[in-house]
């Protein structure tokens, strides 16, 4: 499997059309390149201003391949013990993130700096 999923961070700079990340993005969906979980979605809409970013929010949701399965929380939590994350400021989300990622042999596109100081660079997708 080859593709990039990205992080909560990349999909704010792209709904707020950052130039520097919008093209680039918008290029990888438009490809299908780009896979998702359902919890980096709730990130996105727990912060939502209204229906029509909700909307908006929902319809990628909708439409991106998802890496969600059984027992992915669970084994991302013992991951994350196993690395202690948490003692390096990681939390059970990007976890979470990070797990499904690797484990998928996809790319994370983040711009979260204890995420990127962690990750094996081949796991990070530079552009």
């Amino acid at each position: 499997m080859s593709g990039v999923v990205f992080d909560t961070s990349i999909w704010i700079e792209y709904f707020k059309a950052n130039p520097t990340y919008f093209e680039t993005c918008r290029n990888h969906l438009e490809e299908g390149n780009v896979y998702s979980l359902e919890i980096i979605f709730a990130e996105l809409v727990q912060g939502a201003k209204g229906k029509r970013e909700i909307g908006i929010i929902n319809g990628h949701f909708e439409n991106l391949p998802l890496l969600d399965r059984q027992g992915l929380i669970f084994e991302s939590g013992v991951f994350s013990q196993n690395q202690g994350l948490i003692s390096k400021g990681i939390g059970l989300i990007d976890s979470i993130i990070i797990f499904s990622t690797v484990s998928s042999g996809l790319q994370l596109w983040t711009l979260d700096k204890k995420i990127l100081t962690f990750v094996d660079s081949k796991y990070l997708f530079e552009f």
